[in-house]
């Protein structure tokens, strides 16, 4: 659960516009500062800010939330990394609103886990001066890796021993078995702890603070046997994620902050490579398939995309699902497309860097890249795609203009593409409820979380009218509940990003104003009360109906009915 004490102290520290002005140029327009939104691409100043309140709402792409939400999204981090980044800002000692014994413990282990990292980091640089490590010297020099590029990474060697780096470790009096843990040594069927890295160049992986908290190690070929792995890299651990990080974005960092783009590519060798002839806002994806946390980190640095792929049928396909992905999410990305099967070490030390900047220049854009894979597909596949597409697409002038572009490439109608695909979005953004979901519930449900979110401090008197009974949807019972622990505006710090943005919507500058407070709650009161009545009236004649009850009962159940009637037509 997220401490609401640090959470309201860094609030009060730093200002959300404060925050907003390093990245945007905002301007007053009326109560609300705005200006074009950083998440997504447009001029229009769509993104707005409400100083009041500390939120922001963006009309175009729907992002919301307050300071945390902003910074982590813009910086591409989690909340724990975010709410570290701004309370060392503010000059907040995170320790003292931690009394949590096993959450303490646990931050213990994971900063013993990052001392053992850097540890292990510095280790295997320092085998580099090794004589045992000259093959790996003469491997680096073939693949024309300076001097420079070797310390920007800081890359190393692992040598051929079983207990090289487990030796370090325990000098340092760190545990093996929590070594083990974190991935940088492997235990046998026995139970021996053993290096988990031999005989290999060392990639470390370093989060946005620049600390190692993973490594990649690559064979030297000419000491590779024939059942090793080309490549080894450390599992997922307390500290690493590998869907969530991507190789070379701490060192990228600073340049993709000049360039307002990133490169994105596969391996550690390429975005080397890529550093070398002076593409420094190069990154990789760590040797998976793109995923939604690793789009989420971009996102925050920039919202232009290359993708360097290789030139082969696996390259163009990864290349194909990633544009699928980045579009979706609203992002602009161009296809660098290799020719036949070269890739970017061989683009570059055999033609050099003008022939890498003459395919940039005829890159496609990653819609017209998608159009021409798809037509290359049987046309049924390529209408399932596109629909599929489409529907991930919440824009809603992103989705016409992509339904436009992509009917008119592939040659079809637009309504084929479209396909129902309209339809299916709106049945899913539906709530599911527990009971028979009517067009009245759903009003209901809205009506009621609207003035909960307006007014939080008055849920007792909406618990009073049954409130909490009438709804029916599991998105208003979870908002319920989150407001219900606090009855106050620190519910806000609890809410999940689509909360957020209700809360945001029922509160912002194009909801009436906060100052009809009892009509308000009055209007929501006489809509209980009937609604109360009226289950009260289906209930007597259900019984009625079962035709059960003794004759003096069924009068007094008629006699409940008429009086339920009467006061219903008092109203």
């Amino acid at each position: 659960m997220k401490n609401t004490d640090v959470i309201q102290a860094i609030k009060s520290r730093i200002s959300l516009a404060d925050m907003a002005r390093r990245y945007v140029e905002l301007r007053s327009v009326g109560s609300r500062l705005v200006a074009p939104c950083p998440f997504h691409q447009e001029t229009k100043p769509s993104f707005s800010i409400n100083e009041e309140q500390g939120t922001f709402y963006c009309f175009g792409c729907q992002a919301s939330g307050d300071i945390f939400d902003f910074y982590g999204r813009l910086n591409g981090l989690d909340f724990r990394e975010t709410l570290a980044a701004l309370a060392e800002e503010a000059g907040i000692q995170l320790d003292t609103y931690r009394a949590d014994p096993q959450a303490r413990q646990q931050r213990s282990r994971k900063r013993d886990m990052l001392k053992m990292h850097e540890l292990a980091a510095a280790h295997f640089h320092s085998n580099l001066s090794s004589p045992s490590a000259a093959v790996c010297r003469a491997y680096m020099e073939e693949r024309g890796l300076s001097h420079e590029l070797v310390e920007k990474f800081g890359l190393g060697w692992s040598m051929d021993a079983w207990q090289d780096l487990g030796d370090t470790l325990r000098r340092a009096g760190f545990s093996l078995e929590a070594a083990a843990e974190c991935g940088l040594q492997s235990k046998s069927q026995g139970g021996r702890t053993f290096d988990r890295f031999r005989n290999r160049l060392m990639f470390p992986i370093r989060n946005l603070s620049g600390q190692a908290i993973a490594f990649g190690g690559r064979i030297i070929p000419s000491l590779a046997r024939e059942d090793d792995a080309k490549y080894i890299n450390s599992s997922d651990s307390p500290i690493y994620k590998k869907g969530e990080h991507l190789f070379g974005l701490f060192q990228a960092r600073p340049s993709i902050a000049v360039k307002k783009s990133i490169i994105l590519t596969e391996g550690y060798m390429d975005v080397i490579t890529l550093h070398q002839y002076g593409y420094t806002q190069a990154v990789g994806v760590l040797g998976t398939a793109l995923t939604p946390e690793q789009i989420k980190r971009l996102s925050g640095f920039s919202s232009n995309l290359e993708l360097m792929f290789d030139g082969d049928g696996a390259g163009r396909k990864a290349a194909f699902r990633s544009c699928e992905m980045l579009l979706a999410r609203g992002l602009s990305c161009k296809v660098v497309l290799f020719p036949d099967d070269n890739d970017i070490d061989s683009m570059l030390h055999s033609f050099g860097p003008e022939a890498v900047e003459d395919l940039r220049a005829h890159a496609q854009d990653g819609l017209s890249f998608c159009v021409s894979v798809l037509r290359g597909m049987a046309p049924r596949e390529a209408v399932e795609w596109t629909r599929r597409f489409l529907s991930q697409v919440d824009m809603p002038e992103l989705f016409h203009r992509f339904a436009a572009e992509l009917s008119t490439g592939l040659g079809l109608s637009e309504a084929e593409l479209r396909g129902g695909v309209l339809e299916k979005r709106s049945a899913a953004a539906l709530p599911q409820a527990k009971r028979p979901v009517t067009p009245h519930a759903i009003s209901r449900d809205r009506e009621i979380m609207t003035f909960t979110v307006r007014y939080p401090h008055r849920l007792p008197d909406l618990q009073a009218a049954g409130a909490d009974l009438a709804l029916s949807a599991p998105w208003a019972l979870r908002l319920w509940e989150k407001i219900a622990r606090h009855c106050s505006e620190r519910a806000f710090d609890e809410l999940e990003a689509g909360e957020k943005n209700f809360w945001i919507r029922c509160r912002g500058e194009d909801a009436p104003p906060l100052d009809n407070e009892e009509g308000e709650l009055a209007a929501i009161q006489q809509m209980l009360n009937n609604l109360q009545k009226t289950s009260h009236m289906a209930s007597v004649v259900a019984a009625l109906r079962q035709g059960t009850a003794s004759r003096e009962a069924q009068r007094e159940y008629m006699r409940a009915l008429l009086e339920a009637r009467g006061r219903r037509s008092d109203q």
